[in-house]
Parts: structure tokens; C-alpha cells; sequence
């Protein structure tokens, strides 16, 4: 194999990710953040954002500067209200517990119903929840919990929600622009994303598309300024503006990356890329003697979560470096249950960058001296 010098380096990371050498280029611009030219950028992604999820006519968007976790907080600090709402949130991995967390330091009522990481929610026991307690207002949930790469079921969830009358918010971090999310097919207060995941652009600022009828309710909600998304999306709508500072390149990224993505095709052009990815990884990561962490009937095609091999010659660190050695990032991994690492599938990678990574690992497993990845001893 070539070395790192001459191979293209790939993140094969749930984000930030691998992105195309001109939405790397577009930043090398330098922008004014109350120019013209810019105020169309931040118009045209808006747009183009709610255009993905069939919502240009029930929902806004509000972008807010800093990660994932930032559109998360600021988007759940201004919907729900301390005393007046109570969420039920639903809970198998990281995010969820992350989402709990914010709930707890913001004083926001709520309740959890948590499975295992392996484990989607089971939408008779959201039923039986929501039934027995009507003081919850909101069920909060992650699409794809990229502790493990699990897709939880986001429309069943959303029918028994719906059905229940209670309102729903969506961590679709790691889905928004690769599966589908058509808010004329479910209902959803608001959906959550950030710009350096499947949209393939890079980090520094996220999103919400929030329903209108909300949001005149949302007013004084939230506990902070710069995270008071109704103050965010009225002040963009009057100026065009953002209120404070933006991360011009960013933006600038993101207006870049989402042309591309319509170019591949949209969600569904980018879903697809990402599932071939997916599946040429899982079985050649089978194929070798991999074990992984989800029934295949779970695996969203994001990032792959890969049993730790029972062959005391295995080190994942000595792995990781290894692989990257040949221009390769692997992710450790975030489940609790047991030892795992991470491949991800999404960025600007194809099927080809999921042989060449098989490659590499058949490679530093030799080097390592491990015969059975499995783990069956």
C-alpha cells in the first residue's frame, strides 16, 4: 500500500467527515456576515434545508453557530417551557443520554424511557407511557443513535405520538439528508440537525426546522440569548441577518455542500451512496471474521459499531494507528455494554474507500498477529 502522503486521507467517522475538495475550496473566501452576497447564502440553505424535509410550508429554520449539541440545547431550551411542558425521552446510547443531561441542567421536566443500545424503542410501551401520564407533553427521540449506529423507527415512533396528541422533537443528527424525513408524512415539532454530517459539510454550526405554530408560543422560553432559536429565526426573518457573529466560512461550506447534494441526487441519491458503503463494509468486515454489534434489521448505513476481537493479539490502538498510517481514521467505540470500535460510512466516500479500508485492516491484522477477529476463541 501507498503511504499517507500519497493516499487520499478519509474520516471514516460519524463527523466531522471526509468532505469534497471544493466545499474545502469555497472557504477559502473571505465574507462579510451583513453583505448581500452572504445574506443570500444564509437564505438559499434555509430554503434548501426545509425543501429536504418537505417543509417549506409548516416549518422555519433556524441555524445556530456551534455543534450538534448547541442546535440540540438551544432548540429544546426554546420549545419547551420549565413549568408548563414534560418530555418523554426516549433513551439507547449517548445522544439520548446527552439530551437527558440538557433536560436536567435546564430544569426541564421530563421522564425517560430507556432500552438497550442494541434495542429500538417498542412504540406499545411509548403507548402504555403516554397513556399513563398526562402530564408529559413531548416525546423526544434520536433517529439514528450514532453511539452504535442503530435507526430507531421514526415513523412509528412519530404515529403513536401523534396518536397520543402530544408533540414530537427529533435528534436526526446523524439521518437529515440521507433518509428520508418528510414532515407531510409525519408530524414533528421540530427536527434537529448540523451541517457536518450527511449534508457533508463541515462543523461549526447546526439547525432546527421548527413548526410555525410554535413558535409565537416559544416566546421567552428560553434561558439564554444566543440560544433563543424563536429570537434567532424572527431576527433572520425581519433582516436576513444573523444576530451575532456566524461562522462565515461554515455557512459558506454548507451553501456549497448542499448544491452538491442535490446534484447526487438529494436524500435519496446520498442514501443510496451511503448504503452501498454500508453494506460492501458489513460484509467484508464478515468476511474477515468481524463480529458486529447490531442485528442487520437495526444497522442504519452511518457508522458500523465492531465487537472487539476475543484474539489477545487485537489492540485497537496499535489498529487505529496503523490505519492511519495509510490516510485511514477509525473511530473508538461508545457503547457501554461491551469493547467496540467504529467505521463510518458517510462523507465523501464510496465503495471503493470501503475495499481500500478492508484492505488496510486485513493488512494490520497480519502485522498485529491476529488469526481470529471473531470472537470465538
Amino acid at each position: 500500500m501507498t503511504s499517507k502522503e500519497t493516499q487520499r486521507q478519509i474520516l471514516l467517522t460519524p463527523g466531522p467527515l471526509t468532505t469534497s475538495a471544493s466545499v474545502k475550496e469555497t472557504m477559502l473566501r473571505d465574507w462579510g456576515s451583513r453583505d448581500s452576497a452572504f445574506i443570500a447564502i444564509t437564505a438559499d440553505i434555509r430554503s434548501r434545508l426545509l425543501a429536504l424535509a418537505n417543509a417549506s410550508d409548516t416549518h422555519r429554520c433556524a441555524l445556530v453557530q456551534g455543534s450538534g449539541t448547541f442546535a440540540v440545547e438551544a432548540t429544546l431550551t426554546t420549545l419547551l417551557h420549565r413549568k408548563d411542558h414534560h418530555a418523554l425521552l426516549l433513551i439507547n446510547g449517548a445522544y439520548g443520554r446527552r439530551i437527558q443531561k440538557i433536560c436536567e441542567i435546564a430544569g426541564i421536566k421530563h421522564s425517560v424511557y430507556e432500552t438497550a443500545e442494541d434495542t429500538p424503542p417498542d412504540t406499545s410501551v411509548i403507548r402504555a407511557k403516554l397513556q399513563d401520564d398526562g402530564n408529559i407533553t413531548h416525546v423526544v427521540a434520536v433517529h439514528c443513535e450514532t453511539t452504535s449506529g442503530i435507526l430507531n423507527p421514526l415513523r412509528e415512533i412519530a404515529e403513536v405520538t401523534t396518536a397520543e396528541n402530544r408533540k414530537l422533537i427529533v435528534d436526526a443528527m446523524s439521518s437529515f439528508g440521507s433518509l428520508p424525513i418528510d414532515l407531510t408524512m409525519i408530524s414533528a415539532e421540530a427536527i434537529i440537525a448540523s451541517a457536518n454530517k450527511c449534508l457533508e459539510g463541515v462543523p461549526g454550526m447546526g439547525f432546527a426546522l421548527i413548526e410555525n405554530a410554535v413558535l409565537t408560543n416559544s416566546k421567552s422560553n428560553a434561558s439564554t440569548l444566543s440560544l433563543d432559536l424563536q429570537d434567532q429565526i424572527e431576527y433572520m426573518d425581519r433582516t436576513g441577518q444573523w444576530r451575532f457573529t456566524p461562522p462565515t466560512h461554515v455557512v459558506a461550506a454548507l451553501g456549497k455542500a448542499l448544491e452538491e447534494h442535490a446534484t447526487e441526487g438529494g436524500v435519496t441519491g446520498r442514501g443510496k451512496r451511503y448504503a452501498e458503503n454500508c453494506q460492501h463494509l458489513v460484509d467484508g468486515l464478515k468476511n474477515i471474521g468481524f463480529e458486529l454489534f447490531l442485528d442487520e434489521n437495526f444497522q442504519a448505513p452511518v457508522i458500523v459499531t465492531v465487537r472487539m476481537p476475543a484474539d489477545p493479539a487485537f489492540d485497537f490502538d496499535r489498529l487505529y494507528s496503523l490505519m492511519n498510517d495509510e490516510g485511514i481514521v477509525l473511530y473508538p467505540g461508545a457503547v457501554t455494554q461491551e469493547k467496540s470500535f467504529r467505521i463510518g460510512c458517510i462523507g465523501q466516500v464510496y465503495p471503493e474507500d470501503m475495499q481500500r479500508t478492508l484492505e488496510a485492516i486485513r493488512q494490520a491484522l497480519s502485522k498485529m498477529g491476529v488469526s481470529k477477529p471473531g470472537l470465538t476463541p
